[in-house]
């Protein structure tokens, strides 16, 4: 039914325990895997600007470097279950719509992501990607909690 899963992960042991059950699911159904992290730009309202460039210089690299040991540990643990898998690094303020329009650039027949679980007022004021992403998205979401 599923020849290819998107698989957004943020790295935290919740969003690696679902990396984990969708890479044993492709393996499962022999579908292939692409592995997403998105990474959110550093946010800072100062009215001081002065020498901002540099916190923003080590925030984009402690970054980029955090989002490649995510993906080489995915890609790692793809090796393992034999599912060929690519991985993909991209910036963006909105990661829901950034999942959702990835799984349509890539072509994906199901995304399958982590859920923190958040309800009432704590979803409310820090958000749910996944509920978001359920919301948007046109492809089949399978959720791990």
């Amino acid at each position: 039914m599923f020849k290819h899963v998107l698989i957004p992960t943020d790295g935290s042991p919740l969003s690696t325990s679902a990396l984990e059950k969708a890479l044993d699911f492709a393996r499962e159904i022999g579908a292939e895997a692409t592995v997403l992290v998105v990474m959110e730009p550093l946010q800072v309202l100062t009215l001081n600007p002065t020498g901002m460039e540099v916190a923003y210089a080590e925030y984009d690299r402690q970054n980029n470097e955090a989002a490649d040991g995510i993906l080489a540990d995915a890609q790692e643990a793809a090796k393992q279950r034999l599912v060929a898998c690519e991985t993909v690094k991209l910036g963006s303020l909105d990661p829901a719509s950034t999942i959702v329009e990835t799984a349509g650039t890539y072509h994906c027949d199901v995304i399958a992501m982590a859920s923190h679980g958040r309800s009432g007022f704590k979803a409310f004021m820090l958000g749910s990607v996944t509920m978001k992403v359920l919301a948007h998205s046109k492809t089949p979401v399978l959720v791990y909690r």
